[in-house]
């Protein structure tokens, strides 16, 4: 089967998840306006499914390479379009956020599985061009997802946008049970179901990478997740307009994606790692200098998209080297770090919105995505890593 045709399909399931997941940021008002809930309460949903899909990544990786990656990202998208389903019919905010938390734990094997697939199919030289064209695809929907999501909801409502992606999802489960069946990587079969996460947890190359995935998670999805809510209450947009301003992200993502291979090759890695977060950096500066300039915002929202693609497909590339033999584990860390960050920086920027308001949030994540480049340069070691069969090399 064909490289591009493998990942255009792994891109699919992708893309089905995060256009699902990230649609809540341009609806949040929607819900909160009917259930009756405050808006910071109401942005919990998007930790409620984070939370559960970084942490179920930590099973789902293991299984996958002990019993089939294709196998288990199969079925968990089989389940993944049933819970989805079911938030559409949820009568109140508390059944609404247990299916969001089921639905964040069966979309959990979708990004790290495909990973490790791509990992185990691409070689080296090539696999952060695959991986950006692959996070392109997936982020794509993200940004989509804005547009999309928030014309439903603004034609429609809230609920409609939820049954929609569950179609989504369907189309991309058949895909995958139909073209998928000839996407072939054979199962590893490890005696220790979490020996991997110990061995990889032992290299402080590892430890250090994690580390600034999960920092870069915080502080992006952190502030990608109230962007809708701010562009709400600054500009007072309809759910159409959020989701159209929201899609420079996934935009940015997809054209970074394109590009990031090259750049790679051509500059090395650490320098596309440190532009990434210049650019996010860049972002929260104008979200907290200009946000009261509508155009300040847009390219404050396609930075953030740059920053994203240019920094974490770098990180990924590194970490796919990390256990060969185990690739499945090693992205399932970098999926919990990544995505259970994100749950937690939505936390936390509730809080401080409440506690301070949307200015000062961007100006405190701004200041620690600037302080998190100095970081990264210090701790981040972007040449390629040897690894052992079953783990990483200290």
């Amino acid at each position: 089967m064909r490289q591009n045709t493998v990942i255009s399909i792994l891109g699919f399931a992708g893309f089905t998840v995060m256009a699902d997941n990230w649609v809540v940021s341009p609806i949040l008002p929607a819900i909160s306006a009917d259930l009756h809930v405050q808006l910071t309460r109401a942005a919990l949903l998007i930790t409620a499914y984070m939370i559960p899909f970084g942490l179920f990544q930590l099973i789902f990786g293991p299984l996958a390479d002990r019993y089939g990656k294709r196998q288990v990202i199969n079925y968990s998208m089989l389940v993944f379009t049933l819970t989805t389903a079911l938030c559409a019919v949820a009568g109140n905010f508390t059944t609404l956020a247990v299916y969001r938390a089921l639905t964040g734990v069966f979309a959990a094997s979708a990004m790290p599985v495909s990973l490790a697939l791509i990992g185990d199919l691409v070689p080296m030289k090539e696999r952060q061009a695959a991986i950006g064209y692959f996070m392109g695809i997936s982020f794509l929907g993200q940004g989509l997802s804005m547009a999309v999501g928030g014309s439903i909801a603004f034609f429609l409502n809230w609920r409609g946008v939820f049954g929609t992606y569950s179609l989504l999802a369907a189309v991309s489960t058949v895909l995958l049970f139909t073209a998928g069946r000839r996407i072939t990587c054979s199962p590893n079969r490890n005696n220790s179901f979490f020996g991997p996460y110990r061995q990889l947890w032992a290299s402080s190359v590892a430890r250090r990478t994690y580390l600034v995935i999960l920092l870069e998670g915080i502080l992006i999805v952190g502030t990608f997740s109230y962007l809708g809510a701010y562009l709400s209450r600054t500009y007072h947009l309809n759910y159409l307009y959020i989701g159209l301003t929201l899609t420079g992200f996934g935009l940015a993502s997809v054209i970074g994606g394109r590009i990031v291979g090259r750049l790679a090759g051509l500059w090395g890695r650490k320098r596309v790692l440190v532009l990434g977060l210049i650019c996010a950096t860049a972002a929260e500066a104008l979200f907290f200098a200009a946000g009261a300039t509508y155009g300040a915002v847009v390219v404050g929202v396609a930075l953030l998209g740059f920053g994203f693609i240019f920094t974490h497909s770098t990180l990924t590339t590194l970490s796919t080297e990390f256990a060969a033999q185990a690739r499945g584990a090693a992205m399932s860390l970098v999926a919990f770090c990544f995505m259970g960050g994100g749950g937690v920086g939505t936390a936390i920027g509730g809080f401080l919105i409440a506690a301070a308001g949307f200015t000062s949030f961007f100006g405190i994540y701004g200041l620690a995505m600037a302080l998190l480049i100095f970081l990264a340069m210090l701790i981040v070691r972007t040449e390629t890593v040897a690894a052992a069969p079953g783990g990483v090399s200290g």
